[in-house]
């Protein structure tokens, strides 16, 4: 051998022994220092599926998610008429109003469904559109709305009076002639009166039609009709001629009021938009809990698989023993990443199950969601800029609600406009009276040769009964008409110049407030737009990286089974093609949620699954609301 060879040898083998050395205290300083927990948690079971065992449901319809008018036909009852002897008794219960809700019994509250369904996303989203209380609780909000335009046209409902009375009185008289004799003046009065007004649609006048009857009855002898019967109708009007006048301005609190239900329905369109964008959201999440899973599940099954590895090398004395150690540390941490996972899967389960609320049986818990849809990551979409923005102006709901917002202001700035003028109202009234009855013959000392039998005195010339006043009332032989112009006016009309101002003002800031939604709208389709194209690109890169971060790993596993690679080196490798794996499945996700924020911010994310919604005209005319 010759010397530069025996110096080569003696150096390896100082070091071998050097490392042997150094290996030895490390072991005796693990030792001292620490050791591993004594109850260690038991290994996460590797086997148990990711994808649960799933029924699959029937073909879903695209539901009609519009609001209509009819809607709010389920809470009206037109029969209550019909019903009022049971609301009077229910009015009169003694028993306690209990809502259905607050009775859950603990059985109820344990029971769920087992198994689980397999939906894709457009299943998922037209089973939570039906289920979900939430968004039902939303959609009664323009159901409500079309009430107030019901009680709008409602101030056009004729009115009908009745009434009836009986009144008495015995008093004592004050003069031996008023009642021939009687200690008592008796007097007995018969009211059966009706009436009927309305506002008119056209002029914003009131009109009235009243129709009094009444029968008088006393012991009185100087009572020319005894009984007596009075009928009499009256016609009114009631019209304002400069304030609360104009061309269709009767309907003005109708139409803020179609405007105010319009604006509930773009909010619950936008609620609806927000809705299936988090159910998507939701059911995304499940897919990268469950493919973040798999990613921990087989990293952990490496570091498994290098942990057998390594002690067997550590037994036959081919390896040191810190690469064992090694290889348990990083079996350890790969250990707690999915306890993590199954935590995160578990959770983003709940949260989707929650949000659909398949619940065909009933039961206090719904069924679990299975997602069966896919990242696409090959889809290439192509967005014309333009084109989005058109759509974003067009079908955005929080941008229509703020244009009928400015409608409605602009009805609220006529409204305040015409109550500044001065009040001028004509008040008119025509009527017509008759009267009928027992007519006793009165004596008098001024008539000579009255048409009384035997002798002086005479008869009141309107006998008869209750249907000859009636005739005589439409003679109309007794009348009264009125008419009467008021005119009012505050000196300074600080009240109504200020409402005014106000509704200006309020006008002003609806304007100011959808420009700046608008520019809003802008930035978010713009965004959704260069995060669409970012994700593309980060998919197809990560892809790529996930691709050669396996190719690497494969041959460090080669070196390493030859002895050219040391554990740590491999371990790193792996951390590597995990890592690659996990971001991976990130961004295809991530792409996914960029396609629902792109048709989001563009207000088509209904068209986008079929799903039908468009505002529904809340115009109404009552046969009362026509005239």
């Amino acid at each position: 051998m010759s010397r530069y060879k025996c110096v080569v040898f003696a150096m390896l083998t100082i070091s071998v022994l050097l490392l042997g050395t150094s290996i030895g205290f490390a072991q005796d300083q693990l030792k001292v220092t620490g050791s591993p927990p004594t109850t260690p948690l038991p290994p996460p079971d590797l086997t148990g599926p990711i994808q649960m065992q799933s029924m699959p449901v029937g073909p879903q319809t695209p539901p009609r998610a519009s609001v209509p008018p009819s809607a709010s036909n389920q809470f009206e009852h037109h029969d209550d008429l019909l019903n009022l002897p049971r609301i009077f008794a229910h009015q009169w219960s003694l028993t306690r109003e209990i809502a259905p809700d607050n009775v859950i019994s603990e059985r109820y509250m344990r029971s769920e469904t087992p198994g689980a369904r397999g939906l894709t996303l457009k299943e998922a989203i037209y089973i939570a559109m039906q289920n979900n209380p939430s968004l039902k609780a939303a959609e009664l909000d323009p159901v409500a709305s079309m009430e107030t335009v019901r009680e709008a046209n409602g101030s056009f409902d004729p009115n009908l009076t009745a009434q009836g009375d009986v009144e008495k009185t015995v008093v004592p008289v004050t003069s031996a002639l008023q009642t021939g004799g009687s200690a008592a003046y008796v007097q007995k009065f018969y009211d059966w009166n009706f009436g009927l007004n309305k506002v008119s649609s056209v002029t914003n006048g009131t009109w009235g039609v009243t129709f009094n009857n009444n029968r008088a009855l006393s012991n009185s002898a100087f009572a020319g009709v005894n009984p007596d019967y009075v009928p009499s109708l009256a016609l009114s009007l009631s019209q304002p001629l400069l304030q609360s006048f104009g061309w269709k301005f009767a309907t003005i609190n109708v139409r803020i009021a179609e405007s105010g239900q319009k604006q509930a329905q773009w909010t619950y369109g936008q609620a609806l938009q927000d809705f299936v964008q988090k159910i998507g959201g939701d059911y995304w999440n499940v897919v990268l809990a469950e493919e973040n899973l798999e990613v921990a599940r087989a990293a952990l099954t490496f570091n498994l698989d290098l942990v057998r590895q390594n002690g067997i090398s550590v037994k036959v004395g081919t390896l040191a023993p810190i690469n064992l150690q090694e290889a348990q540390s990083a079996t350890a941490t790969a250990e707690a990443n999915v306890y993590t996972a199954e935590a995160n899967l578990k959770n983003s389960r709940t949260q989707l199950r929650q949000d659909v609320m398949l619940n065909p049986y009933r039961t206090f818990l719904p069924e679990e969601i299975q997602p069966l849809t896919r990242p696409n990551p090959q889809e290439q979409i192509v967005v014309d800029e333009e084109r989005a923005l058109e759509l974003a102006v067009q079908y955005l709901p929080s941008l229509g609600n703020m244009r009928e917002a400015i409608r409605d202001s602009l009805l609220q700035v006529k409204y305040s406009e015409n109550q500044v003028l001065p009040q001028l109202n004509l008040g008119a009234q025509f009527g017509l009276t008759a009267a009928a009855g027992t007519t006793p013959c009165l004596v008098s000392k001024l008539i000579v040769g009255g048409n009384c039998a035997g002798g002086l005195g005479s008869k009141a010339p309107l006998g008869g009964i209750y249907g000859d006043a009636l005739n005589r009332l439409w003679g109309f032989s007794y009348y009264n008409y009125a008419a009467v112009l008021t005119f009012q006016m505050p000196l300074d009309d600080a009240v109504p110049r200020a409402a005014l101002a106000q509704a200006r003002i309020q006008y002003e800031q609806q304007r100011m407030l959808y420009r700046a939604a608008l520019s809003q709208a802008v930035v978010n389709v713009e965004s959704a737009i260069a995060n669409l194209y970012a994700d593309q690109k980060r998919a197809t890169a990560t892809a790529s990286a996930t691709y050669y971060a396996r190719q690497a790993l494969h041959d460090e596993q080669v070196m390493f089974r030859v002895g050219m690679a040391t554990t740590h080196d491999l371990l790193q490798y792996q951390e590597e093609e995990a890592s690659a794996e996990g971001n991976q499945v990130q961004a295809e996700v991530d792409l996914e949620n960029a396609k629902l924020a792109l048709v989001h911010s563009d207000g088509t994310i209904l068209q986008q699954f079929n799903i039908n919604w468009e505002v529904q005209n809340p115009h109404e005319v009552p046969w009362y609301a026509a005239f």
